[in-house]
């Protein structure tokens, strides 16, 4: 039991929150909540041919190690952010997508 009495407090706010069910009962909401979960998968994924290129071919021309190294950096807080929110497709999404930014930037390093 908490002795603080915070608890009360917290329930309260999660009551005037009216989230909304999970998953929801409305089919177009829990479409998209399903489509999302594949989004976030299947982006990061369209990096594969490009990633292949670098690591197979031993090759980064025409890569801009910046781009890549800013789009790793800029998924952090997204990834922080998802899991903070307990968001799934954002935490997803953006975990891999920094993933594919950072093999990108690896092998731009190891192969110029």
């Amino acid at each position: 039991m908490n002795g603080s009495g915070l608890h009360h407090i917290h329930k309260r706010k999660r009551m005037n929150q009216k989230l909304k069910p999970y998953p929801n009962k409305n089919p177009w909401i829990n479409f998209l909540d399903k489509l999302l979960l594949i989004v976030a998968i299947a982006g990061p994924i369209m990096s594969t041919p490009q990633i292949l290129k670098i690591w197979l071919d031993k090759t980064s021309s025409g890569i801009s190690v910046i781009s890549f190294s800013l789009f790793a950096i800029f998924d952090i807080p997204w990834i922080i952010y998802g899991f903070i929110h307990k968001e799934k497709p954002i935490l997803i999404a953006y975990f891999l997508w920094f993933i594919a930014n950072l093999l990108i930037v690896i092998g731009a390093f190891l192969y110029p």
